[in-house]
């Protein structure tokens, strides 16, 4: 436990001193954010107010590029020496990934917290209570413990800090092949297939559901895919870790 919480402080302070990469969560999603509340809200047919139907997608997309620049962290560290050098040390052979995942965690919440703000300065009216919110920020957060370790994985076997960056992207691209920002239905029926059958879009859909006082009809679905993605990313960096490390 001691190990994981000096791991902890020392990515948190990492990532403070890293403070691009932060206004880089933060900046993307606001703008695209305002790129389709204002040029091409008016355009798309939702049912309901654009910024309201769009903001829970925008949230979404906001963790990916959080959790991303996890896996440069940890690729970071595994071709500067770094883990070798923790080796050394009397703490768990995971402490360093949990101390990336950790800090990764913390600046999601930061750069989620702000998009949210600016998202109501732009006329976002969320209409959910209390438990609604507490319920959309937990599925949120299974989420980015989810996508955080998956990156950790990915950070574990990159040959390079700019390769983890390009694993990396597929988190970026999947919310675009989602409902984030057109209803489903709308779409080619190949596409429309594909959309539906992700893991993104129900949790999107349940966290649109929550914040909208929407009937939540895709909440367990959700639930299955961040904890099953959870499960599996967490057992595979760990394992990754373990194995390369010890070469």
């Amino acid at each position: 436990m001691t190990g994981s919480l000096t791991m902890v402080g020392r990515s948190v302070r990492l990532s403070r001193r890293n403070l691009d990469t932060l206004l880089m969560s933060i900046l993307l999603p606001v703008m695209m954010m305002a790129l389709f509340v204002y040029v091409f809200g008016g355009a798309i047919a939702t049912g309901t107010s654009y910024v309201n139907y769009v903001v829970p997608g925008i949230i979404v997309l906001c963790t990916g590029y959080g959790a991303s620049s996890t896996a440069m962290s940890v690729a970071d560290d595994m071709k500067k020496g770094a883990v070798d050098r923790f080796r050394s040390m009397p703490i768990s052979s995971f402490a360093v990934l949990t101390g990336h995942v950790t800090a990764s965690v913390a600046r999601n919440a930061l750069a989620t917290a702000i998009v949210v703000l600016v998202a109501v300065a732009m006329g976002f009216r969320p209409s959910a209570t209390v438990l609604d919110w507490v319920l959309a920020m937990g599925l949120l957060l299974l989420y980015v413990l989810a996508l955080s370790w998956l990156a950790a994985g990915f950070g574990v076997i990159a040959r390079s800090v700019e390769s983890a960056s390009l694993l990396g992207f597929f988190m970026l691209f999947l919310p675009y092949l989602s409902s984030a920002f057109v209803p489903t239905a709308t779409m080619p029926a190949v596409l429309r297939a594909v959309s539906e059958h992700q893991p993104i879009t129900p949790i999107i859909e349940t966290v649109r559901a929550l914040l909208t006082s929407a009937p939540v009809t895709s909440g367990w679905l959700a639930l299955t895919w961040a904890a099953g993605l959870l499960v599996v990313a967490f057992c595979l960096a760990t394992w990754l870790f373990r194995r390369i490390s010890s070469r």
